[in-house]
């Protein structure tokens, strides 16, 4: 029996019975080639080969060390592939040579005379040698923390074409990386590939053999456009023709769009020989370029027509009605009264003043309408900001309303003090408003002033002192020597801002009745009461938080003085001009003539205020 047994088992042997060298079981399936001999390699070239093939710019060689960093990842790839399909992140030991060699093969096919191993120093065991005896994907995830597979989950398991998804799972792998992993012999092992092997394989959806994953995880710049190059040829020549075709176009449309708005242009009557004079004073000036000309039926529909429920204000150059244009918002439209050839004129001096320019305590233009229609004639209107609360004269005037207090009024004057400034000084040539008048000045919600309606203004050219104009302002308001002898200048401006500001100190108008005596100027007046030392009688009844006597009688006393028939400083007898010019010396007429104005007394006036 023994003998029979024996007999048996060395017939097994000799003739290779299945049961002992037929397969080698692992732990997780049957791999028929891991055997102590040389296996075949079972990696999946033909994936790799493919995108190489369909690679339109093929590989081409670049130099020594970029090229071996593409095998490197080329070997990681196909590793990623083999993990995917095995659940093993190497093949055998034994199968080593014959992957080099196929892989080799493969890299001759595109780059003759390219030896792998020889040129990049890449040892045999580079392809199945593993790190820190991690050979499976269980090893691998048992090393992880949940949270660190969860956000590589989360950042990866998505298309990783563009740069932000590829950043953010790159961002991921690497903390994972520099965690668990150190940078070992790169030609003898490879630590690093570990979680953009796993990555590629298992929590990307679309695989390792995605263009998205290859490019990224893998840094293969592989374009798939193999077996669409009929179209891609197409394409070469659709887009450059496109883009001749869209550039002639644009070119077109310009062009017509430049045509018609000369012939436009030819035909508006705004640029006639008279009002071109206009128009380069405003480009000395500087300019304005935002001012938008309004459509009149845009107006018509603003003001529904003009109606009288958005009559807001009349003067004596036209009515002001307030509108809502068409994106919600409100302005105040005002609409001259002297609309005929003439009117043109006086219509462009007052946009070229306006637009050119801008300050807190000046109203700014939001542009203006010109239109001859039959039935209405010339229509000239100028579109600006609506202010809400009426004017100073509304204000100090009007029935019903509450007294202003001191302090209010104070800021009213240092307000309209700033904006004359302005257009004294802050544009070249200056502007002199030469209306400058309660109504003229409008009061925001905090009333904060701004001074209105240049319709009246005119420029004064460097180096003259004076211009010699017909007369034109309100009775009350005009300098004498302008009034007199026609003589305008910035001194004019201030003269007016006395006034208005001894309005704000009486509350009483710039032409006052005295008993029976008939009509009187508020200057005069209060000239009368500050001889008779009774200067605080000037101050408004009742006033509001009023200041100390001493400083408001002083005021009073300047105002009434001063700029009875001055300005803001007298050179000829040192005066400081303080308090807008309020102290002024004891020897000083104030019937005299002899006076100056200038930036620093404006200043002075404004930090005293």
């Amino acid at each position: 029996m023994p003998l029979l047994f024996s007999l048996f088992l060395g017939l097994s042997l000799a003739l290779g019975f299945p049961s002992f060298n037929s397969c080698i079981a692992t732990d997780h399936e049957i791999i028929p080639h891991r055997k102590l001999g040389n296996a075949p390699c079972p990696f999946n070239f033909g994936a790799l080969r493919k995108l190489i093939v369909e690679n339109t710019k093929r590989l081409t060689f670049v130099d020594v060390p970029t090229e071996c960093m593409y095998m490197l990842q080329a070997i990681r790839l196909l590793r990623s592939d083999y993990l995917q399909r095995t659940g093993y992140f190497f093949p055998p030991a034994n199968a080593s040579e014959a992957c080099w060699d196929s892989f080799e093969s493969l890299v001759d096919d595109f780059i003759p005379g390219f030896s792998v191993r020889p040129t990049c120093g890449y040892k045999t065991s580079l392809i199945s040698e593993s790190c820190m005896n991690i050979t499976t994907r269980a090893q691998f995830e048992s090393l992880i923390s949940e949270s660190e597979l969860k956000e590589i989950r989360g950042k990866c398991n998505q298309s990783l074409e563009n740069d932000s998804p590829c950043a953010s799972c790159i961002h991921s792998l690497s903390s994972v990386n520099s965690s668990f992993y150190r940078a070992n012999d790169g030609k003898v092992s490879d630590c690093a590939s570990y979680p953009y092997v796993y990555a590629a394989a298992f929590v990307n959806q679309l695989g390792p053999t995605d263009l998205g994953t290859v490019t990224c995880l893998f840094t293969l710049a592989f374009n798939s456009d193999g077996g669409k190059t009929k179209k891609k040829r197409i394409l070469d020549w659709v887009v450059p023709v496109s883009c001749v075709i869209g550039i002639f176009g644009a070119v077109l449309v310009v062009w017509i769009c430049w045509r018609r708005q000369k012939k436009w242009r030819e035909k508006r009557e705004i640029f006639n020989p008279t009002e071109r004079g206009l128009v380069s004073g405003m480009e000395m000036i500087g300019g304005n370029n935002s001012v938008i000309k309004f459509a009149l039926d845009e107006v018509k529909k603003a003001t529904k027509n003009f109606s009288r429920e958005n009559l807001i204000g009349c003067g004596g150059y036209g009515n002001v009605y307030k509108g809502l244009l068409s994106d919600g918002s409100e302005v105040a439209l005002k609409r001259f009264k002297n609309c005929s050839a003439a009117g043109d004129e006086s219509f462009a001096h007052e946009v070229e003043i306006i637009a050119s320019v801008k300050h807190v305590n000046l109203v700014a233009l939001r542009g203006y309408c010109t239109a001859t229609v039959p039935p209405e004639g010339h229509q000239r209107i100028i579109v600006c900001d609506l202010i809400r609360n009426g004017s100073l004269y509304d204000h100090l005037f009007g029935s019903g309303v509450k007294k202003l207090s001191w302090p209010i009024r104070q800021n009213i004057a240092l307000g309209v003090a700033r904006g004359l400034a302005y257009l004294h000084y802050g544009v070249q040539p200056s502007i002199i408003h030469r209306d400058v008048k309660a109504s003229n000045i409008l009061l925001d919600e905090t009333f904060e002033p701004k001074l209105a309606d240049f319709g009246l203004a005119k420029f004064t050219p460097d180096g003259l002192s004076h211009l010699s104009t017909q007369v034109a302002g309100t009775l009350g308001y005009v300098a004498p020597e302008y009034a007199l002898y026609g003589q305008l200048s910035e001194r004019s401006d201030v003269y007016s801002f006395g006034v208005v500001l001894l309005e704000l100190l009486s509350g009483k108008k710039a032409v006052i009745s005295i008993n029976s005596d008939g009509a009187s100027l508020l200057i005069d007046w209060g000239w009368s009461l500050v001889k008779e030392g009774r200067a605080l009688d000037v101050i408004d009844d009742g006033m509001p938080e009023l200041g100390l006597p001493e400083v408001t009688g002083e005021i009073c006393s300047g105002c009434s003085s001063f700029f009875s028939s001055t300005s803001t400083c007298k050179a000829n007898y040192g005066s400081d001009c303080e308090d807008i010019g309020i102290r002024f010396s004891s020897s000083f007429n104030p019937r005299s003539s002899s006076y100056t104005s200038s930036r620093d007394c404006w200043q002075r006036a404004i930090d005293k205020l």
